[in-house]
């Protein structure tokens, strides 16, 4: 069982078969998930750093726990309190640590390709855990996983991608996944924030509608506001965004069928999501976060070479 790559740094350099390995790996870790003993040795002697030069909550922890499960030891890097503050570069700071024997590095950064550039300079195994506006690939795998528990499969299943399109690496993850592996896509919210190169780059519809677009989906994948990305003024107002583009109760209740409800948070309630439906029946938000860490306890496994699992 091996990957096509040494690294994991996309969905892009990704083959059909690499993201259904990791998916039914990460099935075979989700099963040992419900064990009461959950530590499995898998990567045992296995030296992996968390290098996060950007906040992170949910990604940074689910590695840090997925690291864990699979008996690996751990070093946790942040930008903030280490010789970065002090003008350290990138690749100083990593060769300092590969100096202490680590064979994979988890990176999280706030520059566009930033875990390419450490993968052409060393020899660890690099993990993308999000990179500028580029890519996010194990919140698109965990997505995927996600849809085919409760779906079964993603071929011909039609997910509706909503919200800031423009500054969501997520978004363009999951719409690398889903062309690759069957699945149609509708990309709905302002037309400020659905960027041109997508429309032309990849198979998938466009509606300035939300509505629309939950008439026509399986799935919605409804993305988080990026205030913080945004250099620009490109909608109005939050409460006017949430009238037009926001996910209600009342919005779903509309429709003649149930639909998924997606979101890989942090949740804006109440901008592109009320709380009644992240809460909801239909959201499977709390399974996104759960199978997180099967995933990337799958990725971990998978590009350390290790043979078979071990449970």
């Amino acid at each position: 069982m091996h990957l096509s790559s040494k690294h994991l740094l996309g969905i892009r350099d990704l083959l059909p078969e690499d993201i259904n390995l990791i998916l039914d790996t990460a099935k075979q870790f989700k099963e040992v998930l419900q064990r009461p003993i959950k530590k499995v040795p898998s990567l045992r002697d296995i030296t992996v750093v968390n290098l996060f030069y950007e906040n992170s909550t949910r990604t940074r922890i689910s590695f840090e726990l997925a690291e864990k499960r699979l008996s690996a030891d751990t070093i946790n890097f942040s930008a903030n309190s280490s010789s970065v503050s002090k003008g350290e570069t990138l690749l100083d700071t990593v060769n300092n640590i590969l100096s202490m024997k680590v064979d994979m590095v988890v990176m999280r950064h706030s520059a566009t390709g930033a875990p390419h550039f450490l993968s052409n300079h060393i020899p660890a195994a690099i993990i993308n855990a999000g990179d500028g506006i580029n890519e996010h690939p194990t919140q698109a795998l965990l997505d995927a996983l996600s849809i085919t528990e409760k779906l079964g499969s993603l071929k011909g299943k039609k997910v509706a991608i909503i919200g800031d399109i423009m500054h969501s690496r997520v978004a363009l993850s999951n719409i690398y996944l889903l062309t690759k592996m069957g699945a149609e896509i509708t990309l709905a919210g302002p037309p400020t924030l659905i960027p041109k190169y997508i429309t032309e780059s990849f198979p998938v519809n466009i509606t300035y509608n939300v509505k629309e677009a939950l008439e026509w989906c399986d799935v919605a994948n409804v993305l988080r506001i990026q205030l913080e990305r945004q250099n620009q003024v490109l909608f109005s107002s939050l409460r006017e965004y949430n009238q037009a583009f926001g996910i209600t109760k009342q919005l779903l209740s509309g429709l003649q069928k149930d639909i998924l409800i997606m979101h890989p948070g942090p949740i804006n309630r109440g901008v592109e999501i009320d709380s009644d439906v992240a809460d909801s029946g239909q959201s499977i938000i709390l399974d996104q976060v759960e199978n997180g860490v099967a995933v990337r306890m799958a990725v971990l496994y998978l590009l350390s070479g290790r043979k078979e699992v071990s449970t």
